[in-house]
């Protein structure tokens, strides 16, 4: 579970989110933190039981800054209203699907994953094996653990093409599937959750859902 104090800190910061407010209240960013640190270790702990490549991993090679990157953003405010981590083999920063938890109090806290907008090189590979093995993938999203916890893939406009790629005729039966550039699942958590000791229990549960797409994935690069 999630202090108490860590979700009041991101309330906070959602209302004063600027550099003075936050210089004043460091000490208690770092306390929610390393919060979420032990609740990040936590899950990889329990994680590399039912995934090997977790085995290697610790917090901090999942854990993502919470400052923005506003070089090329109209949005000028400095600091990440949320705190998430990425549980990827090798890292948050490798090319390879995962498991992600977001935690973002009013209603925005979510887990899942898979992987979001691949470089061209990886969509490609993405789509191939989807179209070589299209009845393993269809089966995958469509057994009963994925469904009762996703539903479905995300199916963002933005990250789709209005065609098939080029390469793969209309009629393909993964067509929709094809026109992806994201291939992610998410489950809403409730904020009366995230204090809960059954926290833990429910991100991973929605991450053993989500394993057999995340291996389908990684299995089109190696």
């Amino acid at each position: 579970m999630v202090s108490t104090y860590t979700i009041q800190f991101l309330k906070a910061l959602k209302k004063n989110n600027n550099k003075a407010w936050f210089d004043a209240n460091r000490e208690t960013y770092v306390s929610a933190k390393n919060d979420f640190e032990n609740l990040a270790n936590d899950l990889l702990r329990q994680m590399s039981s039912f995934d090997k490549d977790m085995k290697e991993l610790s917090a901090k090679n999942c854990l993502f800054r919470i400052n923005r990157d506003i070089r090329f953003s109209k949005d000028k405010t400095p600091y990440k209203v949320n705190i998430g981590a990425s549980f990827n083999k090798g890292g948050k920063k490798s090319i390879y699907a995962g498991y992600y938890f977001h935690l973002q109090p009013g209603g925005k806290s979510f887990a899942g994953g898979g992987l979001w907008m691949p470089a061209a090189s990886e969509l490609k590979k993405i789509r191939q094996e989807i179209d070589y093995c299209f009845p393993e993938f269809k089966k995958i999203i469509n057994s009963p653990d994925f469904q009762k916890t996703y539903g479905e893939l995300d199916r963002d406009k933005n990250q789709m093409l209005v065609n098939v790629p080029k390469g793969y005729e209309k009629e393909n039966p993964a067509a929709e599937f094809l026109k992806l550039k994201s291939f992610v699942a998410l489950k809403p958590i409730p904020d009366n959750t995230l204090t809960q000791p059954g926290l833990s229990n429910e991100i991973l549960q929605a991450f053993k859902a989500l394993k057999p797409l995340v291996k389908f994935i990684n299995r089109s690069f190696e």
